[in-house]
């Protein structure tokens, strides 16, 4: 850590004032740090140690205990100032958090320390062909050989597996304890021999998701989060942290523009300077070159902005029903914000919304669904139309005299995702019913059976 780092305590206890004293503080370290010159490796070596990549996390973990809402303004103050923001990923969303909470602090230094900086891109490795929705069912197992675990399994919907060099693997330690307890979380390298990654085109035309095969593949103990059987506990955290920042008004993975971290797509040799444009900000690009769903949900996170442009554009922005939708869309957008308003302050008096984080993400399937049909309507007729490459990209604007045509059918086919993925709508209302309402679970024996006495798939 550096000696930039503030006081977070001193910082939340004066609500808004800390936080514009933080941002002063960082517009001073910009100042003086940000160099057009340095690699992209370099640049974020400096940012993640000074603790402004995520400023999130506690002091320990390279952070600086800010608020997820504080937090995101700093990603904004970052960009606004023309620098390269955070690496963007996995990593920073879901691992660096989790090992936060559940590693130790010689874990911390060594798997958060690289994320922070970019050295590594992460994936995460749960759902598998039948351990989707029940995710505690999955199958894959790692059985101990000396300081080390052997991995045999599959997994599936993968994002980003191909450019990861590490994963957050869940894997069943044991199958004679009940299903929720028999898990542990990994920490794993992906490039090692058994491990095998294949793309999964979707009909966006891009390949985000991933089906991984795990043949003998290794993990070392030393790589054990939270402790054996113990992972269903760390998973929780990282799929909170999923739905937090998937969900309307929690901010997103995007951090870095073009840059992406990790060993995999070459970003860190390249100069910063030249992934910024010529006034200083952030150019806008797609995850890699296999990479989807990232233009669809920018253009959703834009919401209600964009397509009021594009209905004043086509002329449609007097339609009552289209004007009706718009409000409905610009409103959704304002109570995530206002709902993660809320949180920073219930948190800054210690307290907690139990749920948010999962209405939030309700929230977000609602104004995907919202984009995806008024996006459609305002279209019209070249709606009807898809680009699935930079070539078809190019050929659609021009026939259509719209350069966001393909970023509006985009939307609508990436609109059936986000309801199912990071959680399916119907898990975050069982979730809402049975942990913050208290209504009762339907009646099953799954947590006290033995995993292995249980029928398949149950």
């Amino acid at each position: 850590m550096t000696d930039t780092a503030t006081s977070t305590e001193t910082a939340e206890s004066s609500g808004d004032g800390g936080t514009d004293a933080l941002l002063s503080e960082l517009r001073a370290w910009l100042a003086k740090n940000w160099d057009l010159d340095l690699t992209v490796g370099d640049w974020w070596e400096r940012l993640g140690l000074a603790g402004w990549s995520a400023p999130g996390l506690p002091e320990n973990a390279f952070g600086k205990r800010m608020a997820r809402a504080d937090a995101v303004l700093v990603a904004q103050e970052i960009a606004n100032f023309g620098a390269v923001g955070a690496p963007a990923g996995l990593g920073l969303l879901l691992a660096a958090p989790t090992i936060a909470t559940h590693g130790t602090q010689e874990q911390i230094d060594l798997y958060v320390r690289d994320i922070v900086t970019g050295k590594k891109a992460w994936c995460q490795l749960f759902s598998e062909p039948q351990a989707g929705s029940d995710l505690a069912g999955l199958q894959t197992r790692a059985v101990r050989d000396g300081d080390e675990w052997i991995i045999n399994g599959q997994k599936v919907w993968t994002s980003g597996g191909q450019y990861a060099d590490l994963g957050m693997l869940l894997a069943r330690t044991d199958p004679e304890v009940p299903k929720h307890v028999g898990i542990s979380y990994f920490a794993f390298e992906m490039h090692q021999e058994g491990v095998d990654v294949r793309p999964l085109k979707e009909m966006t035309g891009h390949a985000l998701f991933n089906e991984v095969f795990l043949t003998d593949a290794r993990v070392a103990d030393s790589a054990l989060i939270g402790g054996l059987n113990k992972g269903w506990a760390a998973a929780n955290t990282t799929l909170m942290n999923e739905r937090a920042g998937l969900g309307s008004g929690g901010g997103s993975a995007a951090g870095g523009g073009l840059a992406q971290p990790g060993t995999v797509l070459g970003f860190l040799g390249k100069r910063a300077g030249d992934l910024v444009a010529p006034n200083g900000a952030q150019g806008a690009g797609r995850r890699g070159q296999g990479g989807g769903g990232g233009g669809a949900m920018s253009a959703m996170r834009g919401g209600a902005a964009m397509l009021i442009g594009l209905a004043q554009k086509n002329k449609v922005n007097h339609d009552a029903n289209v004007r009706q939708d718009l409000v409905r869309l610009y409103t959704l957008g304002e109570l995530g914000r206002f709902n993660s308003l809320r949180m920073k302050a219930v948190r800054e008096q210690g307290g907690d919304i139990p749920g948010m984080p999962n209405v939030a993400k309700l929230s977000m399937s609602q104004i995907v669904r919202l984009s995806r049909d008024l996006g459609l309507q305002i279209a019209g007729p070249a709606g009807m139309l898809h680009a699935y490459d930079a070539d078809d990209r190019a050929s659609l604007a021009e026939a259509t005299g719209d350069p966001m045509a393909g970023s509006v059918t985009e939307m609508a086919l990436f609109a059936q995702a986000p309801p199912i993925y990071g959680g399916t709508d119907q898990v975050q209302r069982n979730i809402i019913g049975e942990r913050v309402l208290g209504l009762p679970k339907e009646p099953n024996n799954d947590r006290v059976t033995p995993f292995s006495a249980l029928p398949k798939n149950a």
